[in-house]
């Protein structure tokens, strides 16, 4: 230091000292610095959570798809084979498909411990065309194994699809309050042209083909189409009782309401010849299988299958069934 310069013999000015507002600033500082990287831990930790309870609900779905997704057919030596059929017949993998009872009859009488199939339904009817193609394996399972009988046990109900299928059986067990019968065939829809015109609102359909917009709830039904929609559902009708008749032989008690679409109590449904007699599954394969030991092959729909039916398939086909009401003949 040159002590001739003025500069530097200029005295040095104290520094300030931290006024109290400096330090609550700083202690601010540090407050949210800390709350911040708290937050962002706390946000690691749950993320790190929820990837984990993902994975294991991935994982439980997957376990529980292929658990339901098959048949408990554990071989137990001779046993009777029972299939389900609950709900409506209809296709879609349901128990009343033919894509499930079919796989299902075919396993059942593959099993060579097998010494009878029983055929639980309770069901209100549905299409016809998957109850018949049902009915169809059956024919032609009976004949293939003609030493394994096929029996049908009615729980509630078995009636219009339910009967369609039942009829395919060697013998029909009911009890005496389920409900049986309804052999006959509808087709139903509403018609809106009516509040169409009060409400001033106009249909403008465009069609190729005069019949394309056939039943179409938003335009008037022609004497036509109403004719040629009983003709369609007279045919339907009459195969429905072609198969009655061959399922039942001489044992049916046919009368002029046997085919009207009535439906009879279980004890009734006996008497007419519409089923055999009284019975419970455990009874049926105790007394007529006289197999006590009851393997389940009902193809039972897998966890994947029912969330994407619920979630995709089935949006769209509830969209295009309200819009085409009634379009489609039902065994109900």
């Amino acid at each position: 230091m040159n002590e001739n310069d003025p500069i530097a013999q200029q005295p040095v000015p104290p520094q300030p000292y931290p006024t109290r507002k400096d330090g609550w600033e700083r202690d601010l500082l540090e407050k949210l610095a800390f709350a911040s990287l708290k937050e962002q831990r706390a946000r690691r930790r749950w993320g790190i959570f929820f990837k984990l309870a993902t994975l294991a609900v991935v994982c439980v779905g997957i376990w529980l798809a292929v658990d339901y997704g098959n048949a408990d057919t554990e071989t137990v030596g001779a046993h009777t084979a029972l299939i389900e059929i609950d709900g409506t017949i209809e296709a879609g993998g349901g128990s009343g498909a033919a894509d499930s009872v079919i796989p299902a009859l075919n396993r059942a009488y593959a099993d060579t411990d097998s010494v009878g199939v029983i055929l639980r339904i309770n069901s209100p009817g549905g299409s016809p065309v998957q109850a018949g193609m049902i009915n169809d394996e059956m024919q032609r399972l009976r004949k293939a194994f003609p030493q394994k009988p096929l029996y049908v046990v009615v729980d509630e109900m078995c009636a219009s699809g339910g009967y369609y299928i039942a009829a395919g059986a060697d013998k029909i067990f009911v009890n005496k309050a389920s409900i049986v019968g309804s052999i006959g065939v509808l087709m139903d829809g509403f018609g809106f042209t009516g509040l169409m015109d009060k409400v001033g609102v106009e249909r403008r359909l465009l069609t190729a083909g005069e019949n394309k917009g056939f039943l179409d709830p938003f335009s008037p039904q022609t004497a036509k189409q109403k004719d040629y929609a009983q003709v369609m559902l007279n045919e339907i009708h009459q195969q429905f009782i072609s198969v009655v008749r061959k399922g039942r032989g001489t044992r049916l008690k046919e009368t002029p309401d046997t085919f009207s679409g009535l439906f009879w109590s279980g004890a009734q449904a006996v008497e007419l010849g519409l089923a055999d007699g009284f019975g419970t599954v455990n009874s049926v394969a105790r007394l007529e299988l006289k197999a006590e030991d009851i393997v389940d092959y009902t193809q039972h729909e897998g966890l994947s299958e029912r969330v994407l039916k619920k979630f995709g398939a089935a949006v769209g086909a509830g969209a295009l069934k309200a819009m085409s009401a009634g379009a489609t003949p039902a065994l109900k």
